[in-house]
């Protein structure tokens, strides 16, 4: 590992962190910083990004920590933005090493001989891809450290956190992840919304609504094989003034469950009194595919059973229609 010499050039994925909330036009502008490095940028809205960094060290003719520090740099003196840029031999190193990096920014760059030893020491919740809830189970079991997780017997692991997801953390305690960095724009967003016939003052009413939004807006993303990572609502209010705010998910989810706790939280924050509302719209964004979403190990039994009953549900309306079946209150709201 090296936090101030120079990496030597077999680490070639960069993972970079821009600050928190920063807006969406500033990180266009750093997504464009980091395509003058190189033709092979992969977005991850709404403060991230991946870099591979093989043909960008031919044609530079330098090292990965001094394109490291270049970025910093150009984002700095340009955009003043300054960023933290972790760099290894795969997505899950470069990744975790970005988070290792205190604010405002620095450089940190992973050899592949050094992996396994700088992994080790680190705290379990600290692999990048491990959530909150595999990790609680791994230190429920004694696993406080990657390096005890490399160590547990796969066969273990696979038993704690379910198959996929025992297997996958297994080979990211070893810092093996054969995923390459694909060439990725900023991704789309998916929105409903709902217009009020007359100007709503009725709290339950407006609760109700935005119930249905999260119920068509789940249905929407799983429907296209998608997943947000934050979710943004906007309110609109008669007079034409208006208010948003958006609010990142726990972890990156299209089920109701997950949508409406933010949704309801998002309406919270508003803090309604007696405006009179016009409109609701709900939107997902920062979207990733469902097929990239970590499956999580739940120790909840009764969200289980809602997420079975969710996937039924989805089939009842693909075969009638999406109005036949819902929440009581939105079916109430509608009578």
């Amino acid at each position: 590992m090296t936090t101030d010499g120079p990496a030597r050039k077999i680490s070639t994925v960069m993972h970079v962190r821009c600050p928190e909330r920063l807006g969406e036009e500033t990180y266009r502008r750093v997504l464009e910083e980091l395509s003058e490095l190189s033709p092979v940028v992969q977005a991850l809205p709404p403060s991230a990004a991946l870099v591979e960094l093989r043909g960008a060290l031919r044609y530079h003719g330098t090292d990965t920590r001094r394109l490291g520090e270049v970025l910093r740099v150009r984002t700095l003196s340009r955009l003043g933005v300054d960023v933290r840029v972790g760099i290894g031999p795969s997505i899950t190193v470069a990744a975790t090493a970005s988070a290792q990096v205190p604010a405002p920014g620095g450089v940190l760059a992973v050899h592949p001989d050094e992996v396994t030893a700088w992994l080790g020491a680190l705290p379990v919740d600290a692999l990048h891809g491990i959530g909150p809830r595999q990790a609680e189970a791994l230190r429920a079991y004694g696993v406080h450290s990657v390096g005890l997780l490399a160590a547990v017997p796969p066969a273990t692991v696979h038993r704690l956190l379910g198959g996929r997801a025992g297997r996958t953390a297994v080979d990211r305690a070893h810092g093996i992840d054969p995923r390459p960095v694909v060439p990725r724009g900023l991704p789309p967003t998916a929105s409903v919304r709902h217009t009020f016939d007359r100007h709503a003052l009725d709290g339950a009413a407006v609760r109700a609504a935005l119930l249905d939004l999260v119920v068509r807006l789940g249905l929407l993303l799983r429907r296209r094989g998608q997943a947000p990572r934050a979710l943004t609502l906007k309110l609109t209010f008669a007079g034409g003034g208006g208010w948003e705010r958006t609010r990142r998910l726990p972890e990156v989810s299209a089920h109701d469950d997950d949508l409406r706790t933010v949704a309801y939280q998002l309406m919270d924050a508003a803090g309604l009194q007696r405006g009179r509302l016009t409109g609701l719209t709900l939107k997902g964004t920062d979207l990733v595919g469902a097929d990239q979403v970590a499956q999580q190990i739940s120790l909840d039994d009764a969200r289980e059973a809602r997420l079975v009953a969710e996937d039924a549900v989805d089939r009842v309306r693909d075969k009638f229609g999406p109005g036949v079946i819902g929440p009581a209150a939105v079916f109430r709201r509608a009578s």
